[in-house]
């Protein structure tokens, strides 16, 4: 990719972070391009959606595999990408790296990096860990003179063995240690009391994203509280995916077809999508 345009669309990403914006996730070429002719200014992937949609589980598709999507996503949009990179595609910092020097290669103009294995059972990461591999990501952008825009997960409100209690103080620690480590922005799923998002909000200085979903406050509400970034996760994927289900229930047990045929794009407007070619 054309380094020179990817540095613009790193610059209109970063400043997308002055302001509230909502972040679409995609999990492939033609979802990317259906929330960029919506009029979404940028958007995010979603491991799970990829993984899921080329049959793998949440976490255990193969690199490589992720990173040709990434490929095609990118080319096939002309707005920023910013990738899931579940916890750094690798086991050591080292390898963390060589994933995020292959993912910037590909087009991304930021990436998603938690503190977790996303088992709800097991504690998340020790945050010296974690700051290791946020600023051997941010040396190598610097090393490439691309200052790739980094978003710290930080996964205590989805471990369950985390007393609720202490979530939000343990949150708030490790939001410190990863900015200090280079972090641009401080992603927290799972939160959604308007009190502790306020109090977050209060105690870090860098852009906040939250995720969407039943029982989070509604955008106004969070541009209000001074977020910046609301992501949607794989919420579009699992739409879509439910959408098929209750599609072919309908089909199977009514003979029917409403489910498939009421406010659906036609084949020509479908042929408009004018996906771009390699």
């Amino acid at each position: 990719m054309d380094m020179t345009k990817q540095l613009e669309k790193l610059s209109v990403f970063n400043k997308l972070h002055s302001h509230f914006f909502i972040l679409p996730n995609a999990w492939d070429a033609a979802s990317a391009k259906t929330f960029e002719k919506c009029g979404f200014k940028a958007i995010g992937t979603t491991s799970a959606g990829i993984a899921i949609s080329h049959g793998f589980a949440d976490r255990n598709m193969p690199f490589n595999m992720m990173l040709d999507t990434v490929r095609r996503i990118v080319q096939t949009v002309d707005i920023p990408v910013t990738v899931d990179m579940e916890d750094g595609y690798g086991q050591t910092p080292d390898e963390v790296e060589d994933s995020v020097r292959q993912v910037i290669k590909a087009g991304a103009a930021g990436i998603n990096i938690e503190d977790s294995h996303m088992d709800r059972q097991a504690p998340l990461h020790d945050i010296p860990v974690q700051q290791k591999k946020i600023a051997v990501i941010r040396e190598l952008g610097n090393a490439m003179g691309y200052p790739l825009f980094i978003n710290a997960r930080i996964d205590s409100y989805w471990i369950k063995s985390m007393s609720p209690a202490v979530r939000l103080e343990e949150t708030i620690k490790r939001a410190h240690a990863y900015q200090e480590a280079g972090a641009d922005c401080i992603f927290v799923p799972g939160i959604q009391e308007i009190s502790e998002i306020r109090t977050l909000r209060k105690e870090i200085s860098c852009p906040i994203n939250v995720l969407a979903g039943q029982g989070i406050p509604s955008a106004n509400e969070l541009e209000e509280l001074g977020i910046q970034r609301l992501s949607t996760g794989s919420g579009p994927f699992r739409a879509a995916i439910s959408l098929l289900h209750r599609m072919a229930q309908e089909m199977l047990e009514k003979g029917t077809f409403e489910h498939m045929t009421s406010k659906v794009l036609s084949y020509d407007d479908l042929s408009k999508t004018d996906m771009k070619q390699e």
